[in-house]
């Protein structure tokens, strides 16, 4: 069942309406509730809960307005892209403000001779690489929302992709970012440069899921388009000989552009769904993109494809052409939406765990899911054990979200288990506030807190999301978003 918060009190939203109506139009302040509705939740749609106001402003010195009149009044506020986030990171505050920067889309500057391009926060993912081919490069960093989701978003998340595993996460393809703060100090850190003196503030940024400051400017690297690329698609008839094949081809030295692994699910699913041509009786399938000059791509092409079948590939195909390699990736690249055909509601774990645990961790996950009463489809960035197992679950059935959190944090306290991590690019949000304590001691979660008080010292941005507190963590409970609950409970209602 979906939780959606009751709408704030009407003269809370009034007294802060007519304050931004001082310097923002009358349209960019949205206070009526059925206008509210579209703001209410990320792309982790279980959780709802109804924001007391939306404010799009249009320019700096409005979002700088918008921050000073809600320092005053100590009213927390939420940043938002284009909310295709999938951990509740963006879900906003019944008693606070959800700021949309989504008409900041401008792209300022292509520097081909840098290789770098400075981009506002609303620019979505696909169109920067758009706009660098003409100059042979491209954005590397590409999730699967990429058509939809935006720099500033990315930034927050440290999104990966696809091609993450050679080109790295957005950390690594981040150069500067201009940042302002809860009191309006602005920020500029890193830069066209390689390197900068000080600490590593840009670092800091990515992943901070906008708990430390808005991202209103990002230099982001770019990379030279690959003379050639080529996709092989293996099938295999066993989970644990796929990942197998997984960690030979690492081992071997290769470091595909792309190593992605499907499941029979998944893979039935998605082809039901695009087309593309998956043999549907196997077990799992993956999907390796070498890319490079001429020579790298043969010489790897022909090492690869007897590893795989080494490692027992029943059949190994490669794309002829870009029109049969898109179709390959079309079926990874929809397979979120496409799951969506085996049930009404799935729940998306995102963990991450060493390569050479996918073929134990993968059938653990499946017994988890059986223990809860509940079905799964796997599909997952393979070649950094990045893991998306997707909990298939039906909203409208009592008990069934709460089995898919139970099975979720159970999926997530395993990776941990294994070496891994509980979130490989989606982000904490209020989904892993729970699992970040199986992670986490306090002294950990103490100098996180200490880290935000030093940026966000009143706690009023994005407060509630990413880090726990240590009451939570020693209680242990639910991972629910209590109705009329402030994150920051010493937060006080203006």
């Amino acid at each position: 069942m979906n939780r959606t918060a009751d709408t704030a009190e009407p003269a809370e939203a009034d007294l802060l309406a007519r304050r931004f109506r001082r310097f923002l139009p009358e349209e960019a302040v949205i206070t009526r509730e059925e206008e509210l509705r579209p703001y209410e939740c990320d792309g982790l749609s279980a959780y709802r809960q109804l924001p007391m106001v939306v404010v799009i402003p249009e320019t700096y010195e409005q979002v700088a307005g918008v921050l000073a009149v809600c320092s005053e009044l100590r009213v927390p506020v939420v940043a938002r892209g284009a909310g295709t986030s999938l951990s509740g990171g963006a879900m906003p505050l019944e008693h606070g403000v959800l700021l949309s920067l989504a008409k900041f889309n401008r792209i300022l500057e292509v520097d081909p001779d840098n290789r770098c391009a400075r981009v506002e926060p609303g620019v979505r993912n696909l169109a920067v690489s758009q706009a660098a081919r003409p100059h042979g490069l491209f954005y590397a960093p590409d999730p699967s929302s990429q058509i939809a989701c935006t720099i500033g978003g990315n930034v927050a998340e440290n999104s990966g992709g696809v091609h993450c595993l050679k080109y790295g996460l957005t950390v690594h393809n981040v150069l500067g970012l201009k940042v302002l703060t809860m009191d309006g100090e602005w920020l500029e850190l890193g830069g066209k440069g390689l390197d900068g003196p000080g600490y590593d503030l840009l670092a800091l940024m990515n992943g901070s899921e906008g708990m430390l400051g808005l991202v209103m400017e990002a230099t982001v690297r770019l990379t030279p388009v690959p003379e050639r690329e080529q996709v092989l698609l293996a099938a295999f008839d066993d989970l644990g000989a796929a990942g197998q094949a997984v960690a030979d081809v690492i081992a071997e030295g290769v470091v595909p552009a792309g190593l992605e692994m499907m499941d029979n699910p998944a893979i039935r699913a998605a082809e039901d769904y695009v087309h593309a041509g998956y043999p549907t009786d196997a077990a799992a399938i993956l999907l390796c993109e070498l890319d490079g000059t001429n020579r790298e791509v043969s010489e790897e092409l022909a090492r690869v494809r007897n590893l795989l079948l080494r490692a027992g590939a029943t059949e190994v195909r490669t794309a002829e052409t870009a029109e049969e390699a898109a179709t390959f990736w079309s079926g990874r690249k929809a397979a979120f939406p496409a799951t969506g055909r085996l049930a009404p509601d799935y729940y998306c774990i995102d963990g991450t765990i060493p390569r050479k645990h996918l073929g134990e961790v993968l059938a653990r996950i499946g017994e988890i899911c059986a223990e809860h009463g509940l079905q799964s489809a796997n599909v997952f960035h393979a070649g950094d054990g990045n893991l998306h197992p997707l909990v298939l679950y039906d909203a409208n059935k009592e008990g069934d979200l709460e089995r898919a959190e139970a099975a979720g944090l159970r999926i997530l306290e395993l990776c941990v288990e294994k070496g891994g991590t509980i979130t490989g690019e989606h982000g904490v949000g209020v989904e892993k506030l729970d699992a970040m304590c199986s992670q986490f001691a306090g002294p950990e979660l103490a100098q996180f807190h200490a880290v935000k008080a030093a940026f966000d010292p009143e706690g009023l941005l994005n407060p509630g999301k990413a880090v726990p507190t240590l009451k939570r963590c020693a209680e242990y409970g639910g991972m629910h978003v209590h109705h009329g609950e402030l994150p920051f409970p010493d937060l006080p209602r203006f």
